[in-house]
């Protein structure tokens, strides 16, 4: 195993709790529990802000499961 291996499992292995912290950032769709738990104090002009913040944070998680699974496919390649 040579470093090119150890260094692209290491972006892979920080690509996948990048995906993960996208994930839990995200608002859920379903707000009943969630706004429950978090309160749902949400004002007029914070709704906004919170779609704006969910597309930014669903556009990242697309791009980086995008590279994520272009990293693992690269990385069998090379240890094939």
């Amino acid at each position: 195993m040579g470093p090119l291996e150890i260094v692209m499992g290491i972006i892979v292995i920080v690509m996948a709790l990048a995906i993960t912290a996208m994930v839990l950032l995200q608002s859920g769709k379903d707000k009943r529990l969630s706004g429950a738990i978090a309160g749902a104090a949400e004002t007029f002009f914070a709704k906004g802000k919170s779609k704006t913040r969910d597309k930014m944070l669903a556009k990242i998680t697309t791009i980086l499961s995008f590279v994520f699974v272009i990293l693992v496919v690269v990385l069998y390649i090379v240890m094939a």
